[in-house]
């Protein structure tokens, strides 16, 4: 079957590249991993090449740039779809636009509920009872963009990290199958009946 070109953005611990990289493992799934990019050295840059996919490291300071650079990075791997992990950087306006459509991005909130940065803190000041994740399409405003899927879990305790693991567990399934999802609707346009894998129980929701 055909399969799209991905590159992976990060900057943490390559939580969700590992996952995504799982999820090209099935041979059902429409894309393969060709290029991840890291602005800084992290635990996913590292994952990135023992995992032997082709790994770049641009660390300037100028987002400009790491822009540059990037987007020509892009081009020489003919990439198809790039999918923002745990990258903390914001993108220009002029590179998304270059990009349109073809930025994704998971966000640790349940937007438009919490663009931005410190997430968890946010909901837990707030008194929340509900958090959780959104994968979106990436626009030239913050956490803006197209709503793609997005999960929910209930808020059980004030621990931050407790909280976080929480989700991130369930982010690393939501997000291939969004991607998977959207290059076959939206890359593809294929009108098909889509088999997701995902599974819902007392302690999350998905919605995608």
């Amino acid at each position: 079957m055909k399969k799209i070109k991905l590159s992976i953005f990060s900057s943490g611990v390559g939580s969700n590249l590992l996952a995504i990289h799982k999820a090209t493992m099935d041979k059902t799934f429409p894309g393969l991993i060709e290029l991840v990019i890291c602005n800084k050295t992290c635990p996913a840059f590292e994952l990135s090449k023992n995992l032997n996919y082709e790994t770049k490291l641009i660390s300037s300071l100028n987002s400009k740039k790491f822009e540059t650079l990037a987007h020509n990075e892009l081009i020489y791997h003919e990439i198809d779809l790039i999918c923002l992990a745990g990258f903390m950087q914001i993108l220009s306006p002029e590179f998304v636009l270059n990009w349109e459509n073809k930025i994704l991005n998971i966000h640790p909130s349940i937007l438009p509920l919490f663009p931005g940065l410190h997430t968890h803190n946010r909901v837990l000041s707030k008194g929340l009872k509900i958090h959780g994740s959104t994968v979106h399409v990436v626009n030239d405003k913050l956490d803006s963009g197209k709503i793609l899927g997005q999960l929910a879990i209930p808020v059980k305790d004030a621990d931050i990290k407790t909280m976080k693991d929480r989700i991130k567990k369930y982010e690393n399934i939501l997000y291939p199958e969004v991607i998977r999802k959207y290059i076959w609707t939206f890359i593809f346009k294929k009108d098909r009946v889509y088999e997701g894998k995902l599974v819902s129980n007392k302690d999350v929701i998905f919605s995608y």
